[in-house]
């Protein structure tokens, strides 16, 4: 597996460009599609919010029985080996977590990882970067398999964040990995494949989405990145609440930003909220996932949308949390279609986007999260990369 990217996301990282710069390498031209896909039809495996009213039902005795009955939460964890305290509904196969399992032995996903490293299909290539593309490949998918077994839900595996700009080659990533599930016989309709949300990424999605194949829309910070999303019909849509907030503490100039906090809103929230809102008024068939929660209020406040990714700290609290009759007020449904229905839009915002459109309307603050996000994202790959070849061949190759 090649060590660089694929497009100009080195480049997009360095601080010596402008802003402009940056966003017109966001709108660099991806290649038009060669290969024709046939749709085939899967059904998704979700878990609808419950519930459309706005009170607390009486049965109801904790915090987290409260938030459970709106939203599916999702604990914000690497290491699944211990699921008595708060059992995963769904789970993310991703670089973080092989560096995860590798630095903890003793798991049990360790020998997924292991039986990997041993796949005679990858040790016999004889390209290094092949073998290693092949070792990465099936460490993923062996871990996912492994998932798939403990929760009820969706397993999203990670796509390479080197192929960002690459819109065939994610798409050609994705194939490859449905195909060592479809092996081992993982259903697609148990399947997503998480995607970092450039232009390019959006367009995979489409091409993915039309072909039945569920995509997970990641590190997205903005109105133009959700509403393009949603319009290529991807599955999951992911907004990282807090990461907004903190750019926004420390920076200025995102008119979208600007916007929301003009308003009193916090500008995490608000992005959800107007996510929301839009999927839900205009008929899309996208799931809205919030990440990057910082306490409990996040939560209460974006009750009603499809998943909440928590931290284990505050899934505790809420746990440990009495909710006494008289409190039941401020637990309210904050996000449903019947509210998406008055939510009005400009119709600036309303427009079929493209990939120019969809540049311009890229702020500095979803410019630099998302290029934060993806070389994230790349550095951990290159580290499991060098972690595979300090380990491999293992003593029975």
């Amino acid at each position: 597996m090649s060590a660089t990217l694929h497009s100009p996301l080195s480049s997009a990282i360095s601080s010596s460009f402008s802003l402009q710069e940056r966003k017109l390498r966001l709108a660099a031209q991806s290649a038009k599609a060669s290969i024709i896909f046939k749709p085939r039809r899967y059904f998704p495996l979700i878990r609808a919010s419950s519930g459309s009213s706005s009170s607390l039902d009486t049965g109801l005795s904790t915090e987290l029985d409260a938030v459970t009955s709106y939203s599916e939460i999702v604990p914000d964890t690497v290491i699944f080996d211990d699921f008595e305290i708060f059992p995963p509904t769904a789970a993310t196969v991703s670089s973080s977590l092989i560096l995860g399992i590798c630095s903890l032995p003793d798991t049990k996903f360790r020998s997924a990882v292991d039986t990997a490293l041993a796949d005679s299909k990858c040790y016999g290539l004889e390209s290094s970067n092949d073998r290693m593309s092949c070792f990465f490949n099936q460490a993923l998918v062996n871990i996912g398999v492994d998932l798939a077994r403990l929760v009820p839900g969706r397993v999203s595996t990670e796509v390479d964040a080197r192929l960002a700009y690459d819109t065939h080659g994610i798409v050609q990533k994705v194939h490859k990995l449905l195909e060592l599930y479809n092996e081992v016989g993982v259903p697609p309709e148990r399947l997503l494949f998480k995607i970092p949300s450039t232009w390019q990424g959006i367009e995979a999605s489409r091409l993915l989405e039309s072909e039945g194949i569920q995509t997970h829309m990641t590190f997205v910070y903005s109105f133009c990145q959700a509403a393009a999303a949603a319009q290529a019909g991807a599955s999951v849509i992911q907004i990282f609440v807090g990461r907004l907030r903190d750019w926004a503490r420390n920076h200025t100039g995102d008119p979208e930003v600007e916007n929301a906090l003009r308003r009193g809103e916090d500008p995490g929230l608000a992005l959800v909220t107007k996510a929301y809102n839009y999927i839900h008024k205009y008929g899309h068939k996208s799931k809205l996932m919030a990440a990057a929660i910082r306490n409990k209020q996040d939560i209460f406040n974006l009750l009603g949308v499809d998943y909440i990714i928590s931290p284990l700290k505050i899934l505790q609290s809420l746990k440990e949390s009495v909710t006494p009759r008289d409190d039941k007020y401020s637990l309210i449904r904050r996000l449903s279609p019947q509210s998406a229905d008055s939510y009005n839009f400009s119709d600036e915002e309303l427009v079929k986007w493209d990939q120019y459109s969809f540049a311009s309307a890229m702020g500095p603050a979803a410019v630099e999260l998302l290029t934060a996000g993806m070389e994230s994202y790349v550095n951990q790959s290159k580290r499991v990369e060098e972690l595979f070849g300090k380990i491999w061949p293992p003593p029975n190759v």
